[in-house]
């Protein structure tokens, strides 16, 4: 099953599809089984399937091209989609050198979507992907630490690191106090070891997210020894205990991860249309945004969660603000109007161009300049 790593690599890849005029397919699937165990999918893609498939002339080759494709997918549904995973992405375009690519998901998908464009569309993808951000749970104690990597495939991986446990002394005096002394270093050589453990994971897993739980006495401890580094991923304490089932554990911290990004939205929406407005590095509104997509200036595209929602019909968009079309129609003048749909075009020239992609859950953020702003690497 795909993890994050695996889709954002995806994504990378999907960006780079040259366009072309012939159908190319993007339908995303959730897979989840129904209250009869059973998965509820099929009649859709029949449906949509033979729907689209008149929507080209006969013996075109649009249309051989398009009924390959759905040929090959429904065969695929049949024999590769695994009864585990709860949602799937699949593109295909057979008349581009047999282009098919599939992505099974443990996260579901919304809804059943069927895009029939010139490139594959990468939107919901994307969105997905924000939806589930990799992140790490601590949860320890004086004795023990699990140590979770949570992701798009719920748990990534699982670790534990456990010391053999100290008993208490009746003694009192200078051996109390000797038994205290060796106590307090037993726990703090526990914390360092969970600690250096943990700065393992976080360089090698490229993770900015950590959530800790835990006990009054091993917290501090932990926050001793946290470097920098560590000290600046922290984002949440949890009330949870050493013995908390995975999935408490799961929703607890996808919950306290989303509301501190639902902070972070509103802080990014301010920094960019505070420099938008002081002429800074920031841009907002669509035509100024494709531009600086364009121009390759963005660092950070901020979208509306509800971008698509709102603009789900192709818009007439000059061919200067999508110069990566050009394979559509070859070299036209900047004037010359192209139709694509925005959502996935934003979507797309930012990963072509390595800008980040947030997408804002609280639309009203972003309402006053038509749900799309961004923060830039340079002004022209």
């Amino acid at each position: 099953m795909a993890t994050a790593q695996d889709i954002n690599d995806q994504l990378d890849e999907l960006a780079l599809f040259e366009p072309c005029n012939l159908p190319v397919i993007s339908l995303y699937l959730n897979t989840q089984p129904d209250q009869h165990g059973r998965a509820n999918f099929e009649s859709f893609v029949r449906k949509e399937f033979a729907a689209r498939a008149n929507s080209f002339p006969k013996r075109s080759e649009e249309r051989e091209s398009f009924e390959r494709d759905a040929e090959r997918i429904q065969e695929w549904l049949r024999t590769e989609l695994r009864p585990s995973a709860n949602g799937v992405a699949i593109f295909a375009c057979s008349a581009k050198d047999g282009f098919f690519e599939a992505v099974q998901l443990d996260a579901p998908i919304d809804e059943h979507q069927l895009y029939v464009y010139h490139q594959p569309h990468l939107y919901t993808l994307a969105r997905l992907y924000d939806q589930f951000p990799r992140y790490i749970v601590v949860v320890a104690d004086t004795n023990a630490a699990r140590i979770f990597l949570f992701g798009l495939r719920g748990e990534e991986g699982q670790g534990e690191i456990k010391n053999q446990k100290t008993r208490g002394t009746q003694a009192g005096g200078w051996s109390q106090a000797r038994y205290q002394r060796h106590l307090q270093n037993y726990h703090q050589q526990h914390v360092k070891e969970l600690v250096d453990a943990l700065d393992r994971l976080v360089r090698s897993e490229k993770i900015d997210k950590i959530l800790f739980a835990g006990d009054d006495v091993v917290l501090p401890l932990i926050e001793q020894e946290l470097t920098q580094t560590l000290r600046e991923r922290v984002v949440d304490r949890l009330k949870l205990d050493i013995t908390a089932p995975e999935h408490e554990i799961l929703r607890a911290s996808l919950e306290a991860v989303r509301a501190t990004d639902s902070e972070t939205d509103q802080e990014k929406v301010d920094r960019a249309l505070n420099q938008w407005r002081s002429r800074g590095l920031g841009a907002a509104g669509l035509e100024e945004v494709m531009k600086a997509l364009a121009n390759g200036q963005v660092d950070e595209l901020l979208i509306s969660a509800k971008f698509e929602q709102l603009n789900p019909e192709p818009a007439e968009v000059s061919a200067a603000l999508t110069p990566h079309l050009e394979a559509l129609d070859g070299q036209v003048a900047p004037e010359v109007k192209r139709p694509v749909l925005l959502a996935d075009e934003l979507v797309t020239m930012a990963r072509q161009s390595s800008s980040g992609v947030t997408f804002i859950e609280d639309h009203t953020l972003l309402e006053a300049v038509g749900g799309i702003a961004a923060s830039l690497r340079y002004r022209i």
